[in-house]
């Protein structure tokens, strides 16, 4: 006899409609999101996810590092719990999508079987995770890994912004320094529910990405320093210019990285120079720079590219030129069970499927290391995302959140 429990389907009208109220808080005249992490924006979040969550009768638990972690009990609370969560923090023109949809797509799951009088056996838990994007504190995912012993706690609350102000500040301030430690309770299986952030799913027309890994990350500040001088008087081959230095480096590095593997990623996502007067050249620039490829070989190729070509940069300008990494995320392979358990939601509510690797970092990159993990992703319009005009369709938000539901019964044992 068929469990009625895999007859449910999740209110894809209520989910747009949560996700749109979300979306209100830090709304930008161009449709996007400012909802930076621990931000007044970002507590007005949180609150409004908490304060959701406890409609439904859930259990709130807020740790040091201020991830939130909404429990709804099973049959047997000894067993350990199922989870799914992503982030809510944004980037400064970032759009409605990125990380809240893993949110409420989890809170959705858990508004339908509390709806539908449905209880699992092993307890069920939604999670917010802090500081996910990295754009007021580096680095990425620094909650998540705070969580799963990548960082320190202290490493966690000292991050700083540009003005000065630390993530442990910043948590006190808005009420969500919590009182739990930072550290994993028993997970059976944990899901992810996101947009793609690229094209392929789109330009495949398919709904679902049953996501087996994610591609690894390397983060590096690239500091040129030159002789400041006049922009009038001073010849241009009697310049030191930090600019010019790293011009040739980024485009040589460009060149060698697309070359090298259609896999290989680069961007150059910041740059400072000072003392950034119009009519000085500049005493020192930093170059933000992010290499990523889906293998250890390729990444650790990309790596030792970067720091070929900086010598060579140095040599023809004369520019003093330090490389200090900032960040590394090796690649994430997810586990079998969990991706089957995705793959066979997928293949049991027919929704056109692909496996493939994220070329996003996530909090699952972190969770991957003490708990079995996958992801889902359903796609996004252009692949475009850390973009205000990032959009996506309700009805493939509906089938991905479908999916969870489903992957998520199926691990905690439904009925």
């Amino acid at each position: 006899m068929e469990n009625p429990a895999q007859q449910l389907r999740i209110d894809g009208t209520r989910l747009w409609q949560s996700l749109m109220q979300m979306a209100e808080i830090g709304a930008t005249p161009a449709g996007g999101c400012n909802r930076q992490a621990l931000t007044d924006e970002d507590r007005k979040g949180r609150d409004l996810f908490v304060r959701w969550c406890r409609e439904i009768g859930c259990e709130i638990r807020v740790d040091r590092m201020g991830n939130i972690f909404a429990r709804r009990s099973g049959t047997d609370n000894d067993l350990p719990a199922v989870i799914t969560g992503s982030h809510l923090d944004t980037q400064p023109t970032g759009g409605k999508f990125d990380g809240v949809y893993g949110v409420l797509a989890g809170l959705e799951v858990l508004r339908t079987l509390e709806e539908g009088g449905v209880r699992t056996k092993a307890p069920l838990e939604v999670v917010v995770w802090t500081n996910e994007e990295g754009a007021r504190f580096s680095p990425a995912m620094v909650g998540s890994g705070v969580w799963a012993g990548e960082f320190s706690l202290d490493y966690g609350h000292s991050r700083m912004d540009k003005s000065g102000i630390t993530i442990g500040q910043e948590l006190e301030r808005i009420g969500y320094l919590g009182p739990e430690p930072v550290q994993p309770a028993p997970i059976k299986a944990a899901f992810e529910a996101h947009i793609e952030q690229g094209p392929i799913l789109e330009k495949q027309d398919q709904v679902i990405g049953v996501v087996t890994g994610v591609q690894g990350i390397r983060w590096y500040d690239v500091t040129f320093f030159g002789t400041p001088c006049h922009a009038g008087p001073t010849p241009m081959e009697d310049r030191r210019d930090p600019v010019q230095a790293m011009a040739w480096l980024c485009e040589k590095l460009y060149g060698e990285v697309k070359a090298y593997s259609e896999d290989a990623r680069i961007t150059c996502g910041d740059l400072r120079a000072e003392p950034g007067s119009r009519n000085t050249v500049p005493e020192k620039v930093v170059l933000a720079l992010d290499l990523r490829h889906p293998t250890p070989e390729g990444l650790e190729h990309l790596h030792r590219t970067l720091y070929r070509v900086a010598e060579q940069a140095q040599e023809a300008s004369g520019v003093v030129i330090d490389v200090r990494e900032e960040w590394f995320s090796p690649p994430v392979a997810f586990d079998k069970d969990c991706i089957e358990a995705v793959d066979s939601a997928v293949q049991n509510l027919g929704y056109s499927n692909r496996k493939m690797v994220s070329g996003a970092g996530h909090d699952s990159v972190y969770i991957s290391r003490v708990a079995p993990v996958s992801m889902i992703f359903v796609p996004c319009a252009g692949g475009l995302s850390h973009n205000e005009a990032e959009s996506a369709e309700p009805g493939h938000l509906e089938a991905g959140c479908n999916v969870l539901l489903h992957a998520m019964l199926n691990s905690a044992e439904a009925g």
